[in-house]
């Protein structure tokens, strides 16, 4: 079923003529992947809160409405009685692997259930761990970019924003180098949990790939209980709180969703923030003249482009937002792109300005669901985009890439390609 919707959904003529059908949004065309802010725009003026009955949830692009989503208990990352997850659930109830990265994963649990498990998560995935990580980042990034110097020209996503976050996170968890391009052939497959609709294969690529990750970390962390080491492993097997500990599902799922989450997120805010300077030559000299503005330059591209344009949430209760009746049971979505340039909350939104203060964006979430990988993100981004900017003050390419990711809810360019000289 799987892989013929994704067959059905890359039919452009078709999904033309089903226009009337998804009214005033339709994510699956040209257009709309090339610029969805004219999407939000229109939905924000005009259907703040639109009722999209193809895909059976509330679309909402004002911040406030936005902010409520992601902060108010009322809507839940628990889905698993809604009608989609389970026809999901119903699928792979013969494959257990997938069937836990599902279930037991951070984005998917919600309540007391997901506190537990964050806040034991939170004891390893520290800040001071992460920060560490920076001369470890820098090396990586100057050898990435050693690979490109010499050809005078690079394609961004391949040479820097796509191998950079597998190679930190593989790093992180504790992955030995030389299983470092396995990692990056999951992380290819497993994206697709993000948005399957738009992948390739049907369900029998998740599966596949969610096994082979699940088979790979049963035996490293098989190896960590015997011989602990100073890795982001070793510390979620060691994180206790009031006596209980990260059971080895958890920590499977946990391990899977770093990789497909945190690699996703950072490899397209570092493509197109790449994108960004190139089409705003005057911030770009700006943020070249002072790279102190490095860390308000990378918030501002998280907002200008989020690389999640959108989340959905359950609705626990009966409510209402802007006007509009939603019940127990339904789906509102959180659109962040929108959001994040509602000029309500960010005066002059579609104005690129690497040192905007008071810098609100919700492209990391809100509440009990921040990303937990957001300071990672930020560190890689920071890194990346400094060293290219040194190293290659004069480079330069189309303001525009030749083609966005095919999604509607990651948000990121498919290459981009720049000249070094």
């Amino acid at each position: 079923m799987l892989r013929f919707l994704q067959w059905l959904l890359r039919r452009e003529l078709l999904l033309r003529a089903l226009g009337p059908a998804f009214g005033r949004f339709n994510p699956f065309l040209p257009e709309h992947r090339s610029d969805p802010h004219a999407t939000w725009r229109d939905l924000r003026e005009h259907a703040p809160v639109y009722h999209s009955r193809i895909f059976g949830g509330f679309l909402c692009t004002r911040y406030d409405d936005v902010l409520r989503i992601l902060r108010d208990p009322t809507f839940s990352t628990d889905r698993s009685e809604t009608a989609a997850m389970k026809l999901v659930m119903g699928i792979t109830k013969k494959q257990p692997d997938f069937a836990g990265l599902i279930e037991r994963n951070l984005l998917t649990l919600d309540g007391a259930e997901h506190r537990k498990l964050r806040k034991l998560v939170s004891k390893a995935f520290t800040p001071r761990r992460i920060e560490r990580m920076r001369p470890q980042l820098e090396a990586t990034v100057d050898e990435l970019l050693d690979r490109v110097a010499e050809n005078d020209e690079m394609e961004v996503v391949t040479s820097l924003a796509y191998p950079l976050p597998v190679i930190a996170i593989a790093d992180l968890l504790g992955v030995p180098a030389a299983d470092h391009a396995r990692f990056r052939h999951w992380a290819g497959q497993l994206v697709q949990l993000l948005d399957p609709f738009q992948g390739r294969g049907g369900a029998k690529v998740l599966t596949e790939a969610t096994h082979e990750i699940f088979d790979y970390f049963r035996v490293l962390l098989a190896e960590r209980r015997a011989n602990p080491t100073d890795d982001l492993l070793s510390a979620m097997l060691a994180a206790e709180e009031d006596g209980e500990r990260l059971e080895e599902i958890d920590l499977l799922a946990l391990s899977s969703l770093l990789l497909v989450a945190g690699h996703e997120t950072t490899s397209n805010l570092i493509a197109s923030s790449v994108h960004l300077l190139l089409r705003f030559p005057d911030e770009r000299k700006r943020l070249q003249d002072d790279l102190g503005l490095l860390p308000s330059a990378v918030d501002e591209f998280l907002r200008y482009e989020s690389p999640i344009q959108l989340t959905d949430r359950a609705v626990l209760e009966d409510c209402e937002i802007g006007g509009q009746r939603i019940r127990k049971g339904q789906m509102a979505v959180a659109i962040l792109g929108a959001a994040n340039r509602d000029p309500a909350r960010f005066p002059d939104p579609d104005r690129l300005d690497v040192g905007r203060q008071d810098n609100a964006h919700l492209a990391f979430g809100q509440g009990n669901h921040f990303c937990l990988g957001s300071q990672l993100a930020r560190l890689e981004t920071e890194v990346a985009l400094g060293a290219l900017l040194r190293r290659f003050p004069d480079f330069s390419g189309e303001p525009a890439p030749p083609a966005w990711r095919r999604s509607m809810i990651v948000r990121g360019p498919e290459s981009l390609h720049v000249s070094l000289a």
